[in-house]
């Protein structure tokens, strides 16, 4: 072989593999699009934060993703998924009797079960704010949800203590999606959401009404 395909062979290596680290780095998906990919609603939640300046809501955005891209879902046991799974189900069947109420356990729950998942424990309004960012960084189209389950839990927040039953449903129809997304996920995926796993799973909804509502 000549040298001159030798140097052209060992080029063409050189640019494939830098073009690898280009594209596995802890870069990807910090740019516009890829940060718009990735976030989804948060995106646009965190501009709207920062006044329409989009230069500043990225910042804030690759600095999540700096914090806890790299986080790594803990394991489930069989029994763990279940006692969690069977949690929900009675925090559901409270709503009949006390609406508000179920909305508090549940936001609770949600918080516990994301910190048995390795996310940061939520026990205190600093770290909760921390493991809201972790959990935008890989559930970015849920997380909206327990934020306003936060928000409509009681009048400690002091925003929706009002909130009337059929808010409150809503509030707790979208939350569940992350709390689904929480038990299914496997450990070492990521950021990559999780799907509702079994038929059981899928045919199940949230549609519960308050006793004497006619439906």
């Amino acid at each position: 072989m000549s040298t001159v395909l030798i140097v052209v062979g060992l080029i063409v290596v050189f640019v494939i593999v830098v073009a690898l680290v280009l594209y596995l780095g802890p870069g990807r998906g910090t740019g516009k699009a890829g940060l718009r990919r990735r976030f989804g609603p948060e995106y646009d939640r965190a501009v709207a934060r920062h006044d329409g300046n989009t230069a500043e809501a990225e910042h804030e955005l690759k600095e999540r993703v700096a914090r806890h891209g790299d986080l790594r879902v803990l394991p489930l046991s069989t029994e763990q998924r279940e006692r969690w799974t069977a949690q929900w189900a009675g925090v559901q069947e409270r709503f009949v009797e006390s609406p508000a109420e179920a909305v508090g356990q549940a936001e609770r729950l949600i918080a516990d079960l994301a910190a048995a998942r390795g996310f940061p424990a939520a026990d205190s309004p600093q770290a909760y704010d921390e493991q809201l960012d972790a959990l935008s960084v890989h559930h970015a189209h849920r997380v909206d949800a327990y934020r306003r389950m936060r928000i409509a839990a009681g009048p400690e927040q002091g925003e929706r203590a009002g909130a009337d039953t059929e808010e409150l449903r809503e509030v707790m129809v979208g939350a569940r999606g992350l709390f689904e997304q929480l038990i299914v996920a496997r450990p070492g995926e990521g950021g990559r959401r999780g799907r509702l796993a079994g038929r059981a799973g899928r045919k199940e909804s949230f549609s519960v009404r308050p006793k004497g509502s006619g439906a």
